[in-house]
């Protein structure tokens, strides 16, 4: 166990590596992947930003105070979690009106009896949602809300992946969630994202769960990408890949007439919801 640690924390520090950050974008970055991973331990923010140990404890004082997060030897973590956790919900509840629009127009896209892997996230939770009319859905997440939101209906057959429990996004994530998808084939993907941009891609907060939206990505003939579109152009820690990964995206109509055609030219469909 500490030497799979040891390892995905060597790998965040090669995966994640970018110029130092100034200090508020930095917290904010910090803040994200505390969002994303529930806990985090100073070493490894220290390592992933690129800055000393007591730069990294400076910050989370910061965060701290300003009510965010609650600092714990060596570490800190979410303030928010246990909340989070009894009630189910994510704390992801900016642009509600795009991530509805677009959870309704991807649903349009899922009639009876298909296999679906649906990975966690608010705009995702909300493509649940919208599911809740079809039938004999035979679905692969690891997004435990969404398993309960879509397992409630008797005809569905829901599997989820081992792993750790990562408390903010009610996910399942790390090796054995990767080993899950191996030899498994799904119609559909519906992949969530922190941004995404032309240069550097699809991206995340955190490593974590980097691998397992490469298996799920690996396991699915068509990708459809969920993102709302303040996330067009944003660069989170981490890259997934290229945007020519994703066969369709589906957003709102805040995308720009440019970055539309930017998405067309390199073969990605672009649905916009309404």
């Amino acid at each position: 166990m500490e030497k799979a640690k040891a390892t995905r924390r060597k790998r965040g520090a090669e995966r994640g590596a970018q110029p130092q950050l100034l200090a508020e974008p930095r917290r904010m970055a910090i803040l994200e992947w505390l969002q994303e991973e529930g806990s985090a331990r100073v070493r490894d923010l220290s390592a992933a930003f690129h800055v000393s140990e007591a730069t990294i404890r400076q910050d989370l004082e910061r965060l701290d105070a300003e009510g965010f997060i609650t600092r714990e030897h060596g570490g800190a973590f979410l303030r928010s979690i246990p909340q989070q956790v009894q009630s189910m919900s994510l704390q992801q509840i900016q642009n509600m009106d795009k991530k509805r629009a677009i959870g309704s127009a991807a649903a349009a896209l899922v009639g009876d009896n298909e296999t679906l892997i649906i990975d966690s996230g608010s705009t995702t939770t909300q493509f649940a949602e919208n599911l809740r009319a079809r039938q004999e859905l035979n679905i692969i997440t690891n997004a435990l809300n969404i398993a309960l939101i879509l397992g409630a209906i008797p005809s569905n057959t829901v599997h989820m992946p081992a792993g750790q429990f990562k408390a903010p996004t009610l996910s399942l994530s790390g090796e054995k969630s990767v080993e899950f998808f191996v030899g498994i084939y799904a119609q559909k993907l519906f992949l969530a994202t922190a941004g995404v941009s032309f240069d550097v891609g699809l991206t995340y907060p955190s490593i974590g769960d980097i691998y397992v939206k490469r298996a799920m990505v690996k396991a699915a003939s068509h990708v459809y990408l969920l993102a709302d579109s303040t996330k067009i152009g944003k660069v989170s820690f981490s890259a997934l890949g290229g945007v020519e990964m994703v066969h369709t995206l589906i957003t709102d109509d805040g995308i720009s007439d440019s970055d539309r055609a930017e998405f067309e030219r390199r073969g990605v469909e672009v649905i916009i919801a309404s």
